[in-house]
Parts: C-alpha cells; sequence; structure tokens
C-alpha cells in the first residue's frame, strides 16, 4: 500500500482527515509543547476543548492542575497559563493536568474521528515520525493556527515532521506539502523568533517560554498519542 503525508492548518481542518488517517498535531507555542513536556515527566494530561468541558472533568479528578489560555488570557480559575517552562519547573506530577487553549487543544478534539491522533512539538518530532512511519499510511500534519494564520513556527514544525515521514517513504499528497517542506527544511529553529508567536511572548514578559522551546529540540524519545481522551507516552527505541 503507497504512503501519503498532507500538511494543513487550522483546528477545522482535522475534519478532513477521519478514515485512514493519522493526525498530528502541532501547536508548537505553545498547547503542544506543553503538553509533551508534562507526559514525558509522567503527569496525565487531559486535552480539552472548552471551559465547559474542562471544570466537569476537573470535578472527577484528583486535585487536578488547570492549565491554559484563551485568547493569550488565563482562564479564570485556573492555576497557570499555558507554559511548558513552568510546567517543566513543578514537581506535583502526580497531579493530573487539563489542557486548555484556544486553537491546540481544540485541534486535538476535533481530530478524535481519526484513525489516530499524536500531539508533536519540537521536542519529540523525530519520535514521532519513527512511531508513525511505522504504523500508518496515510498521515495529516496539521498546525493548530490561530486567527487563520499559519503561524511560523507550526509550519516549521509541520515541514519538519512530513519531511521525515517523506525520507521514510511517504509521498506528498499535495503542492502546498511540498512547498512548506521545501521551504523549511533547511530552516534554524532560530527563524521561530521571527514569528507572532514569539513576538507576542516577548511582548508580554513570556521570554522564558520561548528559550525553553529552542532550548529543547529533539530530546524527548517519545511520541504523545491521545487514547480515551488522554495523552499518553509511548516509548520508541530506535
Amino acid at each position: 500500500m503507497s504512503k501519503s503525508v498532507v500538511i494543513d492548518y487550522l483546528p477545522e481542518s482535522a475534519r478532513h482527515y477521519r478514515d485512514g488517517y493519522a493526525i498530528i498535531a502541532v501547536d508548537v507555542i505553545r498547547a503542544t509543547t506543553t503538553a509533551v513536556t508534562a507526559v514525558s515527566m509522567g503527569r496525565r494530561c487531559f486535552p480539552v476543548p472548552s471551559m465547559e468541558v474542562g471544570f466537569p472533568l476537573a470535578a472527577r479528578l484528583d486535585n487536578p492542575v488547570l492549565v491554559g489560555e484563551l485568547g493569550g488570557n488565563m482562564p479564570f480559575g485556573f492555576d497557570l497559563t499555558n507554559s511548558p517552562a513552568e510546567i517543566a519547573s513543578r514537581n506535583d506530577t502526580l497531579r493530573p493536568m487539563i489542557l486548555l487553549s484556544t486553537s491546540g487543544t481544540v485541534l486535538i478534539h476535533n481530530a478524535k474521528t481519526s484513525d489516530a491522533v499524536y500531539a508533536a512539538c519540537l521536542r519529540n518530532y523525530k519520535a514521532t515520525i519513527q512511531h508513525v512511519a511505522e504504523r500508518h499510511h496515510r498521515v495529516a500534519v496539521i498546525g493548530a493556527g490561530s486567527r487563520n494564520e499559519f503561524r511560523r513556527e507550526d509550519q516549521f514544525c509541520c515541514a519538519w515532521l512530513a519531511q521525515g515521514l517523506i525520507e521514510a517513504g511517504f509521498e506528498p499528497e499535495d503542492t502546498r506539502t511540498t512547498e512548506i517542506v521545501d521551504r523549511w527544511r533547511d530552516a534554524s529553529p532560530e527563524v521561530i523568533r521571527e514569528g507572532n508567536s514569539a513576538r507576542y511572548l516577548m511582548k508580554t514578559n513570556q521570554v522564558r517560554d520561548l528559550m525553553f522551546i529552542l532550548d529543547h529540540i529533539n530530546d524527548l524519545n517519545i511520541a504523545v498519542m491521545l487514547k480515551h481522551d488522554e495523552l499518553e507516552a509511548v516509548h520508541v527505541t530506535d
């Protein structure tokens, strides 16, 4: 059976890739980086699409940490914003995490009807490529997007994921996928600094998260898969 990969963006795009596709959700700044970081530390992680879903779930869990942002602002009643650096510094890993974001967790939620759902970021992109390439034939790599923008950091990560799959024998499904891969394949992660998301972090004194993302490239050997509304680590061996 031939293998193929396509790059797309925006949470609603996940609905185009249902039967036969595995979806890799990408929200580098910051939802999937936060989720992958939490799961790598042994923390349970439940991505939710809205507060209306998150708060009832929190009531059923044992002392959860509510993490997230909507429109860049931490929702009322939450413990901390969508910060991978903050999650990495905490030692209360026995507390499950409910994660909410403007677009990243909505994308993960919308992808649930596909054959499989993965969360990826720059920390685990190579492990994700290896795991997915060995198990799936059609893959959609989707950037979360924001305000109808395919954000620079997500294009970059999606391109690296798709390029890795192409090297593993996958064919691009359309010219846009090929163009995005060609644009970013040889770029440095430092180009992320020039995007609107990075500028927002710098403007709002959240540079710590930007530095965390740039300092943690391919340092985790796990794929992160959605199973029954929870993101779980799958350890990948070389």
